[in-house]
């Protein structure tokens, strides 16, 4: 069974920056796409950015050029690097992993989820 958990969220001012990692144990990383997702207050879970197998990444239109994510399958670990946050883009951060699709965007493409972090951008 895969187990995830998130580290890294807080508070943080507008234009600020933060890394969010992601642990991920019980079987093999580099046999899965690994994604962030977030929720905001009020509203519906949605992709941030992913990163396949071998590293290829995809983002949602509102992060990208401010957002990247990366993997180190030595470490386990999965990194989500945000610079230039905006208040908008407060939300629980969640990590999840996939073992279906190459760059997967939609949430029942993922297998697993992790507990999430809260990020929180003041204006």
């Amino acid at each position: 069974q895969v187990q995830l958990v998130e580290s890294g969220g807080g508070l943080v001012q507008a234009g600020g920056t933060l890394r969010l990692s992601c642990g991920f144990s019980g079987r093999k990383i580099s046999d899965y796409v690994m994604g962030w997702f977030r929720q905001a207050p009020g509203k519906e879970r949605e992709f941030v950015a992913t990163a396949s197998r071998v590293g290829s990444t995809r983002y949602a239109e509102s992060v990208k050029g401010r957002f990247t994510i990366s993997r180190d399958n030595t470490k386990n670990t999965v990194y989500l690097q945000m610079n230039s946050l905006k208040p908008e883009d407060t939300a629980v951060y969640y990590c999840a992993a996939g073992a279906r699709s190459v760059l997967p965007i939609r949430i029942p493409e993922y297998d697993y989820w992790g507990q999430g972090t809260q990020v929180t951008v003041s204006s």
